[in-house]
């Protein structure tokens, strides 16, 4: 289980990734960092082929790995092939399953896991997975997701498990919605204002820091006595907030 002493430590985004020194964001060497520097870490988990869930966050591979494509028509032997680029020369790092993440992390550091969701319906087989190897983990671990219906499957599946919803305002600095043609202005307000919440049960709350402070995650905080944590600390000003509105700030670059 994770409590506020926990939650007070400093938690790594993807862990302790860091480009220019050949360190690609969710892979084995920046959890290797953040655990060597004593922090939380943050990861994302998504589903391959046949649900397998692997540590990685976008939907598909261009952007980090030698290789295109969806992540979700992946089988388990093109896993193993594809290699990230721009890590450190001499590495072979590869992608992670979720198993082999928490072979590595083996309960050092508290583990927060991030399912990804497209907004479709839940996938019971790549969520029971993440629900079985979660249950049998022995160490602190949380899982959490944007989307409240990932996480009400999760509070059936794993009941013991601390879960919490990641929000925010839903717009970006221009104005602009999160998953348009996804998500509509109505139901991305709902979700902004936690509105979707009481189905999971949340254990705690994941807020953009951008969008704190905010009604909401405070009644949460002060009200329900929620944790609240926030994403992505970068700047000085971020640290500002994140001290002030939240319980740990979930950081990239100079840890808070």
């Amino acid at each position: 289980m994770l409590d506020r002493t926990t939650l007070e430590r400093p938690i790594a985004h993807r862990g302790l990734h860091d480009a220019a020194r050949g360190i690609v964001e969710n892979t084995s060497p920046a959890f290797d960092a953040a655990i060597a520097g004593g922090f939380g870490i943050e990861c994302d988990v998504r589903p391959a082929g046949n649900g397998l869930p692997i540590v990685f966050h976008d939907d598909t591979l261009d952007r980090l790995v030698d290789g295109a494509g969806p992540v979700h028509d992946l089988t388990a032997s093109a896993l193993k092939r594809l290699r990230y680029r721009g890590q450190n020369l001499g590495q072979n790092v590869g992608l992670q399953t979720f198993a082999e993440l928490l072979d590595q992390v083996g309960g050092r550091v508290p583990l927060f896991v991030e399912i990804k969701s497209e907004w479709n319906p839940p996938e019971i087989p790549f969520l029971s997975q993440i629900a079985r190897l979660a249950l049998d983990y022995q160490g602190p671990i949380a899982v959490m997701s944007f989307d409240p219906d990932v996480m009400v499957v999760m509070r059936e599946l794993a009941h013991e498990i601390p879960r919490g919803i990641v929000s925010g305002s839903y717009q970006d600095g221009a104005g602009e919605a999160w998953w348009p043609g996804r998500i509509s202005a109505e139901r991305g307000q709902r979700l902004a204002n936690l509105d979707e919440s009481q189905p999971v049960g949340p254990s705690f709350y994941a807020y953009h820091v951008a969008s704190l402070p905010h009604p909401a995650i405070q009644h949460a905080r002060d009200v329900q006595r929620l944790p609240i944590l926030t994403w992505t600390v970068r700047t000085a000003h971020d640290r500002d907030i994140a001290k002030a509105h939240a319980d740990a700030a979930i950081f990239e670059g100079e840890a808070p």
